[in-house]
């Protein structure tokens, strides 16, 4: 079964946070954030993590692309 997913752009706005002040929570720059977003950059499995507290919504229910699940398969 798929697990349905929503954008990380959208898990952001979702937990109330502009760009900018979720770069400045996970100290990260705008610039990194927007590449997340935007998928041309993937995130680290310990910033997903840092972003699923932050955002408080499951990792399993953000779409980070397939990139990820590969990272985050090989971290068990």
């Amino acid at each position: 079964m798929d697990i349905p997913k929503i954008t990380l752009a959208a898990a952001r706005v979702n937990a109330g946070y502009n760009q900018e002040e979720a770069a400045k929570e996970l100290n990260i720059s705008k610039a990194t954030i927007q590449n997340y977003e935007s998928g041309d950059t993937v995130p680290s499995w310990d910033m997903v993590k840092k972003i699923e507290a932050l955002y408080r919504f499951p990792s399993d229910y953000i779409f980070f692309g397939a990139e990820l699940r590969l990272k985050r398969k090989n971290a068990y």
